[in-house]
This record gives C-alpha cells, structure tokens and sequence, in this order.
C-alpha cells in the first residue's frame, strides 16, 4: 500500500521504493509519539505528505531525474501558463498547514470523497469541508487581478 502510493505520487520507481523506506523509518523513529489506532490510515498520510514535501523539494531546487518529463517540458506550447500555475500553487501552499495540502490532494488528485478523507486523516467531514473552502477562498482571492 505504502509503495503503491509512492508509486503514485512520485511516478519514479527508484524514488518511489527510497520514500516507502523512509515512511517506515520514520515510524520506527517516531514509534513513541505515535498513536495506531488506524495503522493503515496513519502510513497511508505519511507516505502522502513524505511524498508531497519530496515533490515539492524536486520542484524548489529544479531536480528532476524523468529525462521523458523533460522532453513534455520543452515540447510544451504554452510554458508560461505552467510557470504561472505552479507559483499560484506555491502562493496558495505556501501558508497553509501540511495537513490541509493532504486534504487537497486526498480529495482533489485522489478523487476522495468528504467522507473518505475525513476518515482518512481524523477530521469530521465538516472541518474537512471548512478546510476545503477556506482553499478555495484564498485561491480566489490569489486568481482576482
């Protein structure tokens, strides 16, 4: 499960199976503070956010290792709406708490539903809702020119 979302989120195999590692390396480093009432729910977010910050540090310092994703790169017609896309999420990100870009993810990529993130991450589906909005909100208020 936990490399299946690797897989998923990272779409590189070699770094896929290094970010599983690390996910159950840091839940024996933090094996005391933590709690397992849903174990599986508790590595499913970790692998998510592991991954996240992973994609997030690739993006940051311009790495990539997908010689194909290059190539989509520099074949793409309009470059500047995919810099302006990615600086518009990183204005909307950039403020907001770790566990609400795993909402987003969870709900948005995934294609979970309120119930199924609420569950997923400990929240009831109102404050999954709230969350949500308030994104949207700022989001609304970052697009107004």
């Amino acid at each position: 499960m936990v490399i299946r979302r690797c897989r998923q989120l990272l779409r590189d195999e070699q770094e896929a199976l290094d970010a599983a590692q690390d996910v159950f390396v840091r839940l024996l480093e933090g094996k005391e503070r933590l709690r397992a009432d849903y174990p599986s729910s508790l590595l499913y977010r970790m692998a998510t956010n592991l991954c996240l910050n992973r994609r997030r540090d690739r993006l940051r310092h311009g790495e990539t290792h997908d010689d194909e994703l290059l190539d989509r790169i520099a074949d793409q017609d309009d470059i500047e709406a995919r810099v302006h896309a990615g600086a518009l999420l990183d204005r909307l990100f950039g403020r907001q708490r770790e566990s609400t870009r795993t909402l987003a993810v969870l709900h948005y990529v995934d294609g979970m539903t309120l119930e199924e993130v609420a569950r997923e991450v400990g929240l009831s589906v109102s404050g999954v809702r709230k969350r949500l909005r308030s994104l949207r909100a700022r989001l609304t208020e970052l697009e107004a020119p």
